[in-house]
């Protein structure tokens, strides 16, 4: 018989013998961790296909609002000016799908802005701005996707290179207007908004230059030497306010700020303005100027500064909407999902996105209560508000 006392101590595994108390607790950290971060971007997921539906939905009664309100002939709100018919044709198009009525409303469209097409390449009606309504209609006629429009879009190009600014000595970008688009009517040196207008249209419709033989294109070299002359910024513009609050900002153009001056030094300064420096930037992309380049970074740090939802910096109320909407595409343009501010990084597209939820009307419309700008026009603000919220919805 053995007599050997038997040893009554419980064996451990090795494999937790070696387990240390620390290491443990590392692995029950990791997991807590991993688990949040799981419930949190299942939480953000939920999140943004809510919003996602809530946006679809409030571009839906957008295009409600619009198939309603369009004129027998076709157009919206005015005959004079087809751009604002045109806008609102992009914005049909930034649906996912169409309806019978809004199919319908959009063939009425596009045989509203065909009729207002003219030989030499224009699309505009009676009143003038020729630059203004061409561009946008242009970006009308690319955003149909039809072939059939080729010769309308490679003509209107044509037309809008050709009214490039040279106002001093021809082929020397010798004044500060030069490199810049204006109106074609109302005055004859180029402006920052028509700039855009332009600079956005051609960039758009390059893709049916390829198999042209005319590729007539602007000189981007002037036009940022126009850009930079709306900026407020010494480096590269002479005639800049030197206050640090407008350094990176825009002006309207390099005689004018719809924000008015200040006087600093004894020397009338031009103030920076929200709309038009999201304007700059968005020109500084079309025109293919480098992100890093210190022009772009300088007019983002101006915004990132400035940046609010409850107006249009410097303008109040003024082109509130024009001011979403040329944010929305210069954002997105730039590939910031975040943008730091003084208040810490602010989800521009959420919040963006939660204003105008919540500024649209009952009919399903939206309207500025200020009129500048034609802001008081709803099928115009309609047509910002439905683009804004499509590109935001697209990239939730």
């Amino acid at each position: 018989m053995n007599t050997r006392k038997r040893n009554l101590t419980p064996r451990v595994p090795s494999r937790i013998v070696h387990t240390t108390p620390r290491s443990m607790l590392a692995r029950i950290v990791f997991f807590t961790l991993l688990v949040t971060a799981l419930q949190a971007g299942a939480a953000s997921l939920r999140s943004n296909i809510t919003l996602k539906n809530e946006l679809e939905r409030a571009i839906e009664r957008g295009a409600d609002w619009l198939v309603q309100n369009q004129q027998d002939k076709g157009y919206w709100s005015t005959t004079d000016h087809p751009a604002i018919t045109a806008l609102a044709l992009v914005a049909f198009q930034g649906k996912p799908a169409l309806d019978a009525d809004e199919k319908s409303a959009l063939k009425k469209g596009y045989d509203f802005l065909l009729q207002n097409v003219h030989d030499d390449g224009t699309i505009h009606g009676e009143k003038g701005l020729i630059n203004y309504n061409t561009s946008i209609g242009l970006l009308a006629l690319v955003a149909a996707r039809n072939p059939d429009y080729k010769s309308q879009i490679l003509a209107a190009r044509k037309y809008l290179v050709g009214t490039q600014i040279d106002m001093g000595e021809k082929g020397k970008v010798d004044t500060r207007f030069d490199g810049g688009v204006g109106y074609g009517s109302k005055y004859e040196h180029s402006d920052m908004a028509n700039t855009l207008q332009a600079l956005e249209a051609l960039y758009y419709s390059k893709q049916f230059t390829a198999d042209s033989p005319n590729k007539q294109d602007l000189d981007y070299k002037a036009a940022i030497h126009f850009l930079q002359n709306c900026q407020n910024l010494p480096s590269h513009n002479p005639q800049s306010s030197t206050d640090q609050s407008d350094r990176g900002g825009f002006v309207y153009h390099p005689e004018e700020s719809k924000a008015g001056t200040n006087t600093i030094n004894g020397r009338i300064a031009l103030r920076s303005y929200g709309s038009i420096s999201y304007a700059g930037l968005l020109s500084y992309i079309y025109a293919d100027l480098d992100k890093s380049d210190p022009r772009v970074k300088a007019v983002l740090d101006w915004l990132q500064k400035n940046y609010t939802l409850e107006e249009n910096p410097g303008m109040g109320e003024q082109g509130l909407y024009y001011y979403y909407h040329t944010m929305a595409k210069a954002l997105s343009a730039c590939g910031l999902d975040e943008l730091p501010t003084k208040n810490g990084p602010m989800k521009w597209r959420e919040q963006l996105a939660l204003r105008l939820l919540n500024l649209q009307k009952r009919d399903g419309s939206w309207e500025n209560n200020n009129g500048r700008w034609w802001e008081k026009d709803p099928a115009l603000v309609t047509s910002y508000a439905m683009l804004t919220l499509e590109m935001i919805a697209r990239d939730l």
